[in-house]
């Protein structure tokens, strides 16, 4: 019997009625003779009313923030388990303390450092199916912990691997990855397979699908991950190594984010170590640095950095800049920021081998008078930043110049 690891998120499980949905779904794995565990999220909006409970006290202690905002997906596991049983389905629910579900103790944002499957074969040897919450664990110390926005996506991969399952299965409330946003392209088509370094680019440049640690997780463990939908009965993506993808193409999706920031400091001293002055009240403060641009003045003597942050860490990095330099850390002429800023990027594993992919991104952005602030690349992508408001248009053009509405020839 295979082992196939599920996972609901949130809006899945939002009612007793999608719940019971849920249950037909594990139904169909365990009367087609496998060994199923399920990983569920709590109910859609459950979190952020724990999260504001928590919000209403002046104090912030994470160990106790984590011990209120984990409840959500106890009663998720509980009712599953319940829905189970009304269809002749032998399960129980745990929770991470429960399944050895370890972390470390960085509270609201763990990392999983192993799980006891043991107890969940035991289960498996007794016809049960396991119902085990997504996004929580336990420390060496005993407290309770919790992995973070989308920690269920990664607590289902952890499980699959702990399990060495066949699959591990990632339903949402889309129907599998896209080129795009079909939001913004109705023509944008659905991927059969992409590789995990492709999607790891695409969850981490703005695609919403999958979370990013998740992604490194199941590249690092080799997990095969497929996403689809909880409520259409179509075939979803499937996340695998590249040399099981046949087909050819030189980019594989159009990502964008508009969730970004753009920060200029003006002037500031040419020296050795200056970057470290800029960047190290940032990583103080727990705010994430992306694209990076410096430019250094004809006499060598002063240098304007500009760089992008997250647009919610905005005033956080410009009070953690100002703070710098107020204590005389960091010296600076003039600092600039822009909120109403975007970036776009063009992702595929065949920029290794196919030239032109830069130019047909600048040229199709030059065709339509779109501004490029900030340009970064790596091998298998390119993100520019841009004004928020032509964001739309160039994912638009963007997807039509790399032709990806037409299915991409196989390999010979």
């Amino acid at each position: 019997m295979a082992i196939i690891v599920q996972k609901f998120g949130g809006t899945s499980v939002a009612d007793v009625e999608r719940i019971r949905n849920v249950a037909q779904h594990v139904k169909r794995e365990v009367d087609a003779g496998n060994q199923v565990a399920v990983v569920v999220s709590a109910m859609a909006g459950e979190t952020n009313r724990l999260v504001g409970f928590c919000n209403e006290f002046t104090v912030r202690d994470e160990s106790e923030y984590d011990t209120v905002v984990s409840t959500g997906e106890q009663v998720t596991v509980g009712l599953l388990a319940l829905a189970l049983q009304e269809i002749g389905i032998k399960a129980r629910s745990w929770l991470g303390w429960q399944l050895g579900i370890r972390t470390d103790s960085t509270h609201s944002k763990a990392r999983i450092e192993g799980i006891n499957a043991e107890v969940i074969l035991e289960g498996f040897t007794r016809g049960e199916v396991a119902v085990i919450p997504g996004f929580q664990g336990v420390t060496d110390e005993g407290r309770i912990s919790t992995l973070g926005r989308g920690g269920s996506d990664t607590s289902a991969v952890a499980v699959a691997a702990a399990l060495k399952a066949e699959r591990c299965d990632i339903y949402t409330d889309v129907d599998g990855v896209y080129t795009t946003d079909p939001r913004i392209v109705p023509e944008a088509r659905k991927l059969q397979k992409v590789g995990y370094e492709e999607m790891l680019e695409m969850a981490s440049l703005g695609a919403k699908v999958l979370q990013t640690r998740s992604v490194e997780l199941a590249m690092k463990e080799n997990v095969r991950l497929q996403v689809l939908s909880s409520f259409q009965d179509t075939p979803g993506t499937l996340l695998v190594n590249e040399e099981e993808i046949m087909e050819r193409r030189k980019v594989t999706g159009i990502a964008y984010s508009k969730n970004e920031a753009k920060v200029t400091l003006i002037n500031v001293e040419n020296t050795p170590g200056v970057a470290a002055k800029i960047f190290s009240p940032l990583a103080d403060s727990e705010i994430n640095v992306d694209m990076i641009v410096q430019n250094v003045s004809e006499d060598g003597l002063k240098t304007n950095v500009t760089f992008t942050v997250p647009k919610t860490d905005l005033q956080k990095a410009l009070e953690a800049l100002d703070a710098a330099q107020k204590k005389g850390e960091l010296v600076y002429g003039k600092l600039l920021s822009d909120s109403n800023v975007a970036k776009v990027s063009v992702i595929g594993i065949g920029m290794q081998s196919h030239a032109g992919i830069a130019q047909t991104m600048f040229s199709t952005l030059a065709s339509k008078g779109i501004n490029i602030l900030v340009i970064t690349t790596s091998e298998i992508k390119i993100s520019v930043l841009i004004d928020e408001e032509s964001s739309d248009d160039a994912v638009r053009m963007l997807h039509a110049a790399y032709e990806l509405d037409k299915k991409p020839k196989r390999v010979e």
